[in-house]
């Protein structure tokens, strides 16, 4: 894309970005708040999804520039933050049968206008130098097998405790979030390794790097990736009375985008189904798989200059973890990523519903977080679970007497108080069956959907599971975590009452409500909102 026509899409980019009378402020805030007709509030990076498909696009289509990866500069394009900066993290899966783990990488846009060019793309002048913020968050988990892999989008405005976080630069603290606040704050929290530590504190699944990029660069990569082929069942133009919208217009069918209009595609909203930013992220994940399918069979682009320019571009834009942070090391997570067929990637959102202007996460949330922290193949073909398969603890379980077991009362929800005494009611249990040494945690409540029983250390996992036999628990609700300092048992939202425990049915299918979107699927086409159609 020429620099002119770039200048040409930011105005455009502008009025939806910096006044948007349909959405909520992006910098957010600790509860939700409900917009009056007409308010009109600045925006911050609207068009932040296009860069999860870039990025996405760079790792899967790592080969396609190997005779370049080498360069030296561009290592030192490559900027570097630490992977985690919460106090406590999820516990690393254990390995399959063979030894293999799953790979899980956590993709950040940043809206950050820090430089010139990022000024330019980003447009929203009020915005120049304040905190950034990130706006898009994409879980890519890679399974420990290598046969499949499954993207959870979560939405910028979803509500979450941001855990205490510590700037590594200046060593600033940043309490934990009093209150829930919107996820796209913990990247001002000391960096990515907050965000990091937000969606481990959320989902339980252990974050292995992490991948951030700004704003320069994506024209840039859309171009020298060529068209990518996208649907819309109906004429679309992405521009109201107002002057709000993309500019994208498009006639009904398949065509293929690129430069300029591929930008578009990537920041509509207005035009897409309800006009939300669901819709939009509908879009990006439609994007991303045809992206994959074509760099898949063009994986030589033809032109070494756009090769070398794309490699430029997309190290310049990107902010890794140290275990990421030379093109080698991108280079060799690309080819674990390409081994996987478009036929077994499978893109969600995050099962969500709304809280005034904002969303929280549903149920399903927690059991789309379960699949991939337990390495369920979103797709539903998994042979041979790797869950169905346990392998006995390194050290068996101590004499039931000897197990100090902590219990706590996590039976509170959001709309109900905590069941009292469930934690002395089921310490009385546990004595009864021998684990003298069990003693009940009775200041506070805890919230907790399914009974759970954790242990910091491999050499407690056969007491905890010890625990979990005596009492029914199944041992999938088995779990090391660094936030215990002993076996602990959390009583559960799923046993508020009675003294036997009855575990909950489960299936592996994914929700519908994630949306789930297959790689191979070439058949699937945007709904135009007929306000929007010509």
């Amino acid at each position: 894309m020429t620099q002119n026509a770039v200048r040409a899409a930011l105005p455009e980019d502008r009025q939806e970005s910096d006044q948007d009378p349909q959405e909520g402020p992006s910098d957010g805030g600790d509860v939700p708040v409900p917009e009056a007709d007409g308010d009109r509030r600045p925006r911050r990076g609207r068009r932040l999804l296009k860069w999860s498909a870039a990025v996405l696009a760079l790792l899967i289509a790592g080969s396609a520039t190997a005779g370049y990866l080498y360069y030296r500069q561009l290592n030192d394009n490559i900027k570097r933050d630490p992977l985690h900066l919460g106090e406590s993290k999820a516990a690393a899966p254990t390995p399959n049968a063979a030894g293999q783990t799953p790979l899980n990488v956590l993709l950040i846009g940043s809206d950050a206008r820090d430089s010139k060019e990022n000024q330019q793309l980003g447009g929203a002048r009020e915005t120049f130098g304040s905190t950034p913020l990130a706006d898009v968050q994409m879980l890519v988990h890679l399974s420990a097998d290598r046969t499949n892999m499954s993207v959870i989008s979560m939405p910028r405005d979803t509500l979450v405790e941001i855990p205490k976080c510590t700037d590594p630069d200046d060593g600033t603290v940043y309490p934990a979030s009093n209150g829930r606040t919107m996820t796209n704050q913990s990247l001002g929290h000391g960096g990515p390794g907050c965000t990091v530590a937000t969606w481990e504190k959320l989902t339980g699944i252990h974050i292995d790097h992490f991948v951030m990029v700004d704003f320069a660069g994506v024209v840039s990569m859309a171009d020298a990736v060529g068209g990518v082929p996208v649907c819309v069942d109906a004429n679309v133009h992405s521009r109201d009375s107002k002057g709000h919208g993309s500019g994208l217009k498009l006639p009904e069918g398949t065509h293929p985008v690129k430069g300029e209009q591929a930008l578009q595609w990537l920041r509509t909203r207005y035009g897409f189904e309800d006009g939300s930013d669901l819709a939009r992220a509908k879009a990006q994940h439609m994007y991303m798989n045809s992206l994959v399918r074509q760099l898949r069979e063009n994986a030589t682009l033809s032109n070494p200059n756009k090769l070398r320019r794309l490699a430029e571009k997309a190290t310049e834009a990107l902010t890794v973890d140290p275990g990421l942070d030379t093109v080698k090391k991108l280079y060799d997570l690309s080819t674990e990523l390409r081994k996987v067929e478009p036929e077994r990637i499978t893109m969600t959102t995050m099962p969500n519903r709304y809280v005034g202007a904002r969303v929280e996460p549903t149920e399903d949330a927690e059991k789309l977080f379960r699949l991939v922290r337990e390495d369920i193949a979103l797709d539903g073909r998994d042979e041979k679970p790797e869950k169905k398969r346990e392998t006995a603890p390194a050290d068996p379980a101590a004499d039931d007497a000897e197990i100090a077991v902590q219990v706590r009362n996590g039976t509170r929800t959001d709309t109900l108080a905590a069941a009292p005494g469930r934690a002395s009611t089921i310490t009385g249990l546990l004595k009864d069956e021998g684990f003298t040494s069990a003693s009940a945690d009775i200041v506070g409540s805890f919230s907790e959907k399914r009974t759970v029983v954790r242990y910091p250390s491999a050499d407690l996992e056969g007491d905890a599971r010890r625990v979990a036999e005596v009492l029914g628990v199944p041992a999938s609700a088995v779990e090391r975590s660094t936030e215990v300092s002993g076996v602990t048992l959390v009583v559960g939202a799923d046993w508020r009452e009675g003294t036997s425990y009855r575990a909950p049915e489960e299936d592996d299918k994914t929700p519908e409500s994630a949306n789930a979107l297959n790689g191979a699927d070439d058949k699937a086409c945007m709904r135009v909102d007929p306000a929007f159609t010509w």
